[in-house]
């Protein structure tokens, strides 16, 4: 049979139980470190999170490399990351150099350019975020915000009468007005 429809069915059971394994390790650790581990609120859980992928991916089709190995380096990465998080929470600076601040893209229906561009958001991928969240009319849209994670946010109201908290804005990079 041709090598790369299948190499031998060693390799294939090996796959098998590698995947299996790094499966539960997975799961035993990020339930031992807490529903933070897949959040995706900071870079540093970016980082993690693709690290993971890569650390799975390579015990799975790597028959060379041991399930062992790789519930270890999952269990280092999920606890630098734990260890980020508390300095994060403890520690202004560490915070800050770890950290992008959310920026304001719109403001009581009002597009801020300069915002955009700073960020490399275009025009259309902004009014495509408002259309996601059923932000029927602009100018019922009190702030869009590209989040650290790189999410969008929207907040928006067809009531007059909702205000916006400026609580929900702390941290955030604002349009001057």
């Amino acid at each position: 049979m041709v090598d790369w429809i299948l190499n031998s069915w060693s390799d294939v059971w090996v796959s098998a139980v590698s995947s299996i394994l790094i499966f539960i390790s997975i799961i035993v650790v990020s339930k031992l470190a807490g529903l933070r581990t897949f959040a995706k609120m900071s870079n540093v859980d970016f980082a993690a999170t693709i690290a993971i992928g890569s650390i799975i991916a390579s015990v799975i089709m790597n028959s060379d490399q041991s399930w062992i190995k790789g519930s270890v380096a999952i269990a280092s990465v999920i606890s630098l990351q734990l260890i980020s998080s508390y300095l994060k929470r403890n520690s202004k600076v560490y915070e800050q150099l770890t950290s992008n601040q959310p920026v304001e893209l719109l403001r009581d229906g009002e597009v801020s350019y300069d915002h955009l561009k700073e960020t490399g958001v275009s025009y259309s991928d902004l009014m495509a975020k408002l259309r996601e969240a059923n932000a029927f009319n602009i100018s019922n849209v009190y702030s869009v915000v590209l989040e650290t994670t790189g999410d969008i946010s929207v907040l928006h109201s067809n009531d007059d009468d909702i205000m916006l908290s400026q609580d929900v804005m702390t941290g955030v990079k604002r349009i001057n007005q």
